[in-house]
């Protein structure tokens, strides 16, 4: 056995090159061994089952139809589905994008590098029904990769260590979670855990009501309120929270834990994960594009909007665009994030209660950052929940997504939340500069990654993203449910859609699925003359908003002003209007 310096150096050196071998052959075996297929249990659900009954509906060829043209403001995920959906039913979208890039708060980019900037690290869930029967009516599930079931926490009092939730395969739900749970003995005792099924319980018994009901108290509250013990707050919680809202529980609707953990529970592969295999503008919204072209819709792009022109009978009489142009339609769809919609509220629409209750709903500020380091990281390959004071969820997209794989490079794209004061951080992140947010994520990478990020030796820095989203999806704090206006609205030719709207799948990519659909059903039912749907139907305005209208004087619409991402409610890189480099 060879001792010397020189052998010792020549071992280590031929490990590495093993290494590095074995790492590029598993990337290369990666590439071309075949996508596992969405796991079948999905298409099983009851949610999956109504999701497609509504499809099959809105594109029944029997329903006789009265062919409206409908104009869609914003090509999200939302106006998009909605138009999809329209075509689907016999009528004409036409889709009015502001700026040069569809997808909205999923929108993406490509740098001078030819790497992809995206808005948001957007992971697909088992429990999306309508987004899964979306991607199979479109004939794209194989842009989907599949991960294992698993849910990985990284242990903050065991630097460099991760535990995971392990979701044993062929197991019926709720066994399967329960397994899981169970079968973890790192993050809750076995007390904590029988101390977590009285708040758990009659959520499984009476369903949605229960969830529902719980809107009106804090993640904190609801603790208490049934004796939860804190770890379970600080183990589990907390990541949740900033995962499903960036921010902190003491701040957030129980009713969004609850939603999200019922699906997981009662669905078996509801908390399994996928990453699409590129950006979302090119791998989602195009074929959504497509599909409406084909059928005779519009897609305009750069195209934002001035004013909503009302006419003398409370109707939309036209959209008047930026550039002195105006649309008319038969139909008109609102698909813009909640905060846009209140700068382009009518004047004359503005005191009635249905759209005043809009006013209490905000979107939340949240930043993704994206690493690109020199060495390869030790990771996992999945989403990984940090449980970090700053970092919400990441994941190292070099090791997850095929497309970007590299076997001697890390890309870590990375939630930064809560990014303000309001929603739990320490200070004002969204407006702190790049140089602040990148050392704050290295900072925390370092103790994720020891050894491996800082210090002598570790993976440097190539380069960086950092993109900011001031009002992302609406903030869930406790309440808020109450607020959420329905699609249909008390103008007859004007349709709400948006994750923010009235929908169980609250603000996700899911739930602006889910509105758009619900959008385009509310115009396919009444141009069919069918009886009135539920989303048919207006919700109730609660009465504090009826009697705080009453007597309320008009307010004009400021309206959207410059030509930056964050004005539609999207987001950008830079400080500034004039350093923005997506505009």
């Amino acid at each position: 056995l060879c001792c010397s310096a020189p052998c010792l150096m020549l071992r280590t050196a031929t490990i590495s090159l093993l290494a590095a071998l074995s790492s590029l052959l598993s990337v290369a075996a990666a590439a071309h061994a075949p996508r596992p297929p969405t796991p079948s249990r999905i298409k099983l659900t009851q949610n999956f089952r109504e999701a497609a009954a509504l499809s099959a509906k809105l594109a029944d060829p029997a329903t006789p139809q009265q062919r409206k043209k409908v104009a869609v403001i914003g090509g999200g995920l939302s106006g998009l589905a909605c138009a999809k959906y329209l075509s689907d039913a016999g009528h004409t979208p036409l889709v009015l994008e502001a700026r040069d890039v569809l997808g909205g708060k999923v929108s993406a980019w490509q740098d001078a590098d030819g790497d992809m900037i995206e808005t948001g690290l957007h992971i697909f869930f088992g429990a999306y029904p309508n987004m899964m029967n979306l991607f199979q009516e479109l004939g794209i599930e194989d842009r989907l990769q599949w991960k294992a079931h698993r849910m990985t926490f990284a242990m903050p009092q065991l630097p460099g260590e991760f535990t995971s939730f392990d979701f044993p395969d062929g197991v019926p739900a709720p066994l399967n979670m329960a397994a899981a749970i169970l079968g973890n003995t790192e993050m809750l005792s076995l007390l904590d855990k029988v101390r977590m099924v009285p708040g758990l319980l009659p959520m499984l018994l009476e369903g949605q009501p229960f969830i529902d009901a719980q809107d009106e108290l804090s993640v904190k509250e609801f603790m208490d309120k049934y004796g939860m013990p804190e770890t379970v707050n600080e183990e589990i919680f907390i990541a949740m929270a900033k995962a499903l809202d960036f921010m902190d529980p003491d701040r957030m609707s129980m009713a969004v834990v609850l939603t999200a953990m019922n699906r997981f529970i009662n669905e078996a592969d509801g908390s399994q994960t996928a990453f699409l295999d590129g950006g979302q503008p090119e791998r989602l919204c195009a074929p959504m594009v497509d599909h409406v072209l084909s059928r005779g819709g519009e897609v305009r792009l750069g195209a934002p909007l001035a004013a909503i022109e009302v006419g003398d009978d409370g109707q939309v009489a036209c959209l008047r665009l930026a550039d002195g142009s105006s649309v008319e339609a038969d139909v008109y769809v609102s698909a813009v994030p909640v905060d846009v919609f209140k700068k382009l509220l009518p004047a004359s629409w503005s005191t009635m209660p249905f759209f005043r209750q809009t006013e209490e709903l905000i979107g939340i500020p949240v930043i993704n950052v994206q690493l690109w380091f020199d060495k390869k990281l030790r990771s996992v390959d999945g989403l990984c929940f940090s449980r970090s004071p700053l970092l919400s969820v990441y994941a190292d997209m070099s090791t997850c997504v095929e497309e970007y794989a590299d076997a001697d490079r890390s890309m870590l794209e990375l939630v930064f939340a809560p990014a303000t004061r309001e929603v739990g951080a320490d200070r004002n992140w969204i407006g702190a500069s790049d140089a602040e947010v990148v050392a704050a994520c290295l900072g925390e990478l370092s103790r994720l990654f020891p050894g491996e990020i800082g210090g002598e030796g570790g993976a440097e820095l190539l380069k960086h993203a950092v993109v900011r989203t001031p009002r992302s999806v609406y903030a869930a704090t406790p309440g808020r449910n109450r607020y959420r206006p329905s699609q249909a609205t008390p103008v007859p030719n004007f349709v709400l859609a948006g994750d923010w709207t009235s929908q169980k799948f609250l603000g996700s990519m899911e739930g602006a699925v889910l509105a758009g659909k619900l959008a385009a059903e509310v115009i396919a039912d009444r141009a069919a003359g069918r009886a009135a749907a539920t989303s048919q139907t207006l919700k109730p305005v609660h009465e504090e908003v009826v009697a705080a209208a009453e007597g309320a004087a008009p307010r004009e619409p400021v309206g959207v002003r410059g030509r930056h991402p964050i004005a539609f409610g999207g987001g950008q890189q830079g400080l500034g209007e004039t350093k923005f480099e997506h505009a």
